[in-house]
C-alpha cells in the first residue's frame, strides 16, 4: 500500500513503569533531570558465592497487590455500568512480576486515551494486544526450581507456567480491557518490544483492527540472569558506584545492567481517534526490521543490520536522513555495541550529524531488554511533544572510535530543541532489529 493512501497510526494513551518512576510522567521528569535508577540489588536472591555484578535497575515502591488498579471498561452499547474490578488480589497470585508490570502500564495508557469513554464506537474484535516480552518469568522459573529441589514437585505453585510464559502479559490486558482482536507477544530478545509496536502498526495500516494495545515488559533481575550474563561477561561490575555502572558510548564502560520496567502504547488508526476526540501524542510513521546473518550475540560490523533497519523505516516513512532531529539510540554501554550502533548511525546520516542529537536513556535506567524498545519509543514520543533531548549520563570520556564519528551524543545534560522527528533504534542477541520512527502529528 502507498505511503499517501495507507491508513494513519497515532499514539493516543502512554503508561509506564521504570526504575526512576512508576508513572510516564516520573519517568520522564528523572529522565530530563539525569537521574540514575541503577544501585545494589535489594531483591532477595539465590546466594551466588563470587558473582562480580551487585548492582541493577530495580523498580522501587511498587506492590501490585496494594497498587495495580485493575478494571474491566464498558462492552456493549447501551452498558452504563461503572468501570468495575477485573482480576481481584487472590488472582494476582497467578501472574509473574512482569505481568504484573505490563498490567500496571496498560491500564496507564488505555485510562490516559480515554478510550473507555468511547468503547460503544468500538467493537471489541477490532482491538488487540501485543505485549514484547525477552525472556518472561525468569525470576519465577528459578524459585519454582528451587522448590523443586528442596521441597519436591508437590511444593511448585499450579499456576508456575502462567506465571513464565511471556504471552501471558497481552493475555492478561486482553481479560483486563475486553479486547478480542489479535492477542499476540513478540519475542526476539531485546527487539521484542520494538517488533510488537511495529508489528500492532501494520495490523492497523492493514485494516484488520482499529486499536492496539502494544509495548513490552520484563522483569529479570535474578541470580539466574544476573549469573548467565555474567558468565558471557555482558555485565559491568561497577558494583562501588552503581550510578555511574552504565555509561554508553564512554571510554570506561564495562558492560550493561540489567533494568525491569514496561511501557505500552495505544495506537490508533487516525480516523477512529478523530471520531471520537482522542487525545494525539505523536505519529508512528515508520517502521524497520533486519537480521545480522552474523553472529548469535554480536553485533555485524559497522552495525550493518542495524543500517538497514534504520534505512527501511526512513522509506517506510518517506523521510530522507536529514528530516530526522533525535536518534534514542539502542546504547547499551557494551564495548562493541555502541562502537559499530555509531558507526551505522554516522554512515546514514554522514550528511546530517551536525544537526542530529543522539542519546542512550539506558544511561539511566539500565538495559530494560524485552522492555526496551517500548518505552525509549516512548522517549521518542515524549522527545517530539516537549522538546526536549534527554542525556546520555556518565559520558565523561567518550570512546575513540564513537568521538571519530563526529555525533553528539548529548553528554551529562537535557537539550532543549524542537524535534518533529524521532528515530529509535532496538537490538537484540540472535542478529535482531528493530527501528521506529515516531513524527509530530500534523
Amino acid at each position: 500500500m502507498n505511503s499517501d493512501s495507507r491508513r494513519r497510526v497515532v499514539v493516543t494513551g502512554i503508561g509506564a513503569i521504570s526504575p526512576i518512576g512508576n508513572t510516564v510522567q516520573e519517568t520522564w521528569s528523572g529522565l530530563c533531570e539525569g537521574r540514575s535508577g541503577v544501585g545494589k540489588i535489594t531483591f532477595e536472591l539465590t546466594p551466588q558465592p563470587n558473582c562480580p555484578v551487585e548492582i541493577a535497575a530495580e523498580i522501587k515502591n511498587f506492590d501490585p497487590f496494594e497498587t495495580f488498579p485493575p478494571l474491566r471498561p464498558r462492552a456493549r452499547e447501551g452498558d452504563l455500568t461503572e468501570i468495575t474490578t477485573a482480576i481481584n488480589k487472590k488472582d494476582l497470585k497467578k501472574f509473574g512480576r512482569f505481568t504484573h508490570l505490563a498490567a500496571c502500564a496498560g491500564v496507564q495508557a488505555y485510562r490516559d486515551s480515554k478510550l473507555d469513554e468511547a468503547r460503544t464506537l468500538l467493537d471489541p474484535e477490532r482491538m488487540g494486544v501485543n505485549i514484547g516480552v525477552g525472556m518472561g518469568g525468569l525470576y519465577e522459573i528459578e524459585t519454582s526450581h528451587v522448590e523443586l529441589i528442596n521441597r519436591g514437585w508437590r511444593r511448585i505453585s499450579p499456576f508456575m507456567i502462567p506465571q513464565i510464559i511471556p504471552n501471558m502479559a497481552s493475555g492478561l490486558l486482553s481479560i483486563i480491557l475486553n479486547a478480542k482482536g489479535p492477542n499476540l507477544c513478540n519475542v526476539t530478545a531485546c527487539s521484542s518490544s520494538a517488533h510488537s509496536i511495529g508489528e500492532s502498526t501494520r495490523l492497523i495500516r492493514q485494516g484488520a483492527v482499529d486499536v492496539m494495545i502494544t509495548g513490552g515488559a520484563e522483569a529479570v533481575i535474578s541470580s539466574l540472569a544476573i549469573g548467565g550474563f555474567a558468565a558471557m561477561r555482558a555485565l559491568s561490575t561497577r558494583n562501588n558506584e552503581p550510578e555511574k555502572a552504565s555509561r554508553p558510548f564512554d571510554k570506561g564502560r564495562d558492560g550493561f545492567v540489567i533494568g525491569e520496567g514496561s511501557a505500552v502504547l495505544i495506537l490508533e488508526e487516525l480516523e477512529f481517534a478523530k471520531k471520537r476526540g482522542a487525545p494525539i501524542y505523536a505519529e508512528i510513521l515508520g517502521y524497520g526490521l533486519s537480521g545480522d546473518a552474523y553472529h548469535i550475540t554480536a553485533p555485524a560490523p559497522e552495525g550493518d543490520g542495524g543500517y538497514r533497519a534504520m534505512e527501511m523505516a526512513l522509506k517506510d516513512a518517506s523521510l530522507s536522513p536529514a528530516k530526522i532531529d533525535y536518534i534514542n539510540a539502542h546504547g547499551t554501554s557494551t564495548p562493541a555495541g555502541d562502537t559499530e550502533e555509531a558507526q551505522a548511525v554516522a554512515r546514514l546520516f554522514k550528511d546530517h550529524i551536525d544537526k542530529l542529537h543522539v542519546s542512550s536513556t539506558k544511561s539511566m535506567i539500565g538495559h530494560l531488554l524485552g522492555a526496551a524498545g517500548a518505552i525509549e519509543a516512548l522517549v521518542c514520543l515524549l522527545a517530539i511533544r516537549d522538546g526536549k533531548i534527554p542525556p546520555t549520563i556518565n559520558l565523561d570520556d567518550i570512546d575513540e572510535k564513537c568521538a571519530q564519528t563526529g555525533l553528539n551524543f548529548t553528554p551529562h545534560k537535557m537539550v532543549q530543541k524542537e524535534v518533529r522527528y524521532a528515530l529509535s533504534n532496538s537490538f537484540g542477541f540472535g542478529g535482531t532489529n528493530a527501528t521506529l520512527i515516531l513524527g509530530k502529528y500534523n
